[in-house]
């Protein structure tokens, strides 16, 4: 019953894949040092500057193998109030291997998503900052976005692999929260940073004994909001001479 549910995963993954491919561009690259098989060996997948629903095109950025895993091993917390829609709700039941509804509250459902994280093969996808980006920069409360602490909490319960950060230069030009049609061929951009976990997480455990008023979790948000704010942008236009 899971391998099925995994295939029909798979098969909604790929068709979005080549969906993207077909109506956008996607324009995916990386940043800093990268190992020789940077889709290897990822434990974590944090996406930063959440600004739409459409951001599953960003799959046709990335390998069939890695669609794949997704398929079959991906761990995604999605919003409650996201899963209770009537048609995006069934399909972001279906984005991964294991879709765990989630609360905005350190309830019983988070609780359930980091018992899931203990499975070696798990790969956990989240969007840190917990809710989308309207078009005038604030949430839908009119507050700044921010990063919120609840990476910390799985940052401390995957021992080793990989940290993939995912920096999304946002995606209001292709479609803003409350419109129900995206604009096609437009081009959508992201930078892709490939760390070793466990060397990020003692990074910023040194980071926070060194400055004695910060804990681990408002490290960790300041360097994620740090990042964000350094790479989250579109890649400047240059005129030919």
């Amino acid at each position: 019953m899971r391998l099925l549910r995994n295939l029909i995963t798979f098969c909604l993954l790929l068709v979005v894949k080549a969906l993207s491919m077909i109506f956008f561009r996607i324009d995916m690259r990386w940043i800093g040092e990268t190992p020789k098989d940077p889709w290897a060996g990822i434990r974590l997948v944090a996406i930063l500057n959440h600004t739409s629903l459409f951001e599953p095109i960003f799959a046709g950025g990335v390998p069939v193998r890695f669609v794949w895993r997704i398929a079959r091993h991906a761990v995604v917390p999605v919003a409650d109030i996201t899963i209770q829609r009537p048609i995006v709700g069934r399909f972001f039941r279906l984005i991964a291997g294991h879709v765990v509804s989630i609360t905005r509250k350190r309830d019983d459902s988070w609780k359930e998503l980091l018992d899931k994280v203990d499975d070696e093969d798990a790969m956990v996808v989240i969007l840190p900052e917990g809710r989308m980006k309207r078009k005038d920069g604030l949430d839908s409360y009119g507050k700044p976005m921010t990063v919120r602490g609840g990476i910390a909490d799985i940052l401390e319960e995957i021992p080793d692999g990989r940290l993939l950060l995912a920096y999304s230069a946002g995606l209001h030009h292709i479609q803003t929260p409350g419109e129900k049609l995206p604009r096609l061929f437009k081009t959508a951009h992201m930078r892709l940073e490939n760390l070793d976990l466990a060397e990020y997480r003692e990074a910023m455990r040194a980071s926070a004994d060194e400055a004695a008023e910060r804990g681990f979790r408002k490290t960790v948000v300041a360097d994620l909001t740090r990042r964000r704010d350094l790479h989250c942008h579109p890649p400047v236009e240059t005129s030919a001479l």
